[in-house]
């Protein structure tokens, strides 16, 4: 007896489809996130037994130092990774569905340099630090992202070539003003700005968290009705337009949608490499799906980050090193796999 791909629910006038493999994976993903966010909760320097979280969690903590560890250190940098993850991989999702292309992240094409331009530019000049930074990095992310928009846009259309291309050259341009806002600023504010280029979620409060957790809360399931017709772009826009599917304006929408998730979780947690661009294709490897799976992909990036950051705390180095650096390293290697890929796929065709 074979089994259903689809299963369909429905109540009244409405129904949901729903891809079975998908779905497991989504259950699979959800079940690591609550394991990897318990360890992360164990996780620091003042010892905490799982039945001390418990206490904690129920009201009755064991003593106020470990209620203080929970909650206001471990539980912050806990939904901060998550939030921060889960927002890169949306944006990822969204952003190489418009570029057609795997490498169509915000990292690559430019999107996470914009938004550490606008935070530099604060702590630098206005000596910012902590959750100060987050409307500046918010602000660079969005004014990068009109910018490479309205130069990809030709005869009032915007190709996918031509987005990946304008965002790759706008982004070597902003990674260079980046580099001489270092060097021109005084010797403290270049620290502390170094300190968040690096990608860290470590000291993050309620303050980070709250802007982060609220846009995805609004974000996400907007972004959900726009994933289907965005999928029709896939087929072009001449054949997109004739089925209904206003090609600008989703394009529009949807990509002024992940440049505030892209926003959100840079602000939040720095600038993070590499899991915009590996959340979406793994998700959609291992749930074999054709269109890229925005919740998948979402679960993917808090998973990613969560575990790069549980990495961090667990190496036999002495040190606690920042997040970004992990991403960085361990997404490198999958970029070049990818490549590789891409490059043997290509011989065969």
């Amino acid at each position: 007896m074979s089994v259903p791909a689809w299963i369909t629910l429905r109540y009244r006038r409405w129904s949901l489809r729903l891809y079975l493999r998908g779905l497991v994976l989504n259950l699979v993903l959800l079940g690591m996130l609550l394991a990897s966010g318990i360890a992360g909760l164990l996780q620091g320097r003042i010892p905490v037994i799982p039945a001390d979280l418990w206490q904690v969690l129920t009201g009755e903590a064991p003593s106020r130092a470990i209620a203080y560890a929970v909650f206001d250190v471990r539980l912050p940098r806990l939904l901060v990774t998550l939030g921060a993850g889960a927002a890169l991989g949306a944006s990822g999702a969204v952003f190489q569905s418009i570029a057609r292309n795997p490498l169509g992240s915000p990292d690559v094409i430019g999107f996470t340099a914009g938004a550490a331009s606008g935070a530099l530019l604060h702590i630098i000049a206005f000596g910012g630090s902590g959750a100060d930074i987050v409307p500046a990095a918010m602000a660079g992310a969005l004014m990068t992202g009109i910018g490479v928009y309205l130069l990809a846009r030709k005869n009032g259309r915007v190709s996918a070539y031509r987005l990946v291309l304008t965002g790759i050259g706008v982004g070597a341009m902003l990674t260079a003003l980046n580099a001489l806002l270092l060097v021109k600023g005084d010797l403290d504010a270049a620290i502390s700005a170094n300190l968040w280029l690096a990608g860290s979620v470590e000291g993050r409060n309620w303050g980070h968290v709250r802007p982060l957790w609220a846009g995805l809360a609004v974000l996400l399931p907007a972004m959900l009705f726009g994933m289907r017709p965005l999928g029709l772009l896939a087929m072009g826009d001449d054949l997109a337009g004739p089925l209904g599917v206003a090609v600008e304006r989703v394009r529009a929408g949807m990509l002024f949608a992940a440049l505030l998730l892209v926003a959100l979780a840079t602000s939040a947690a720095g600038p993070i490499a590499f899991v915009a661009l590996a959340a979406p294709q793994l998700a959609q490897r291992l749930g074999r799906t054709v269109a890229q799976p925005l919740f998948g992909a979402a679960l993917m990036g808090a998973l990613l980050l969560t575990g790069a950051d549980l990495l961090t705390r667990v190496l036999p180095i002495g040190a606690t090193l920042p997040v970004g650096q992990v991403t960085g390293v361990l997404g490198g290697l999958y970029l070049i796999w990818l490549l590789t890929r891409q490059g043997r796929m290509g011989q065969r065709e």
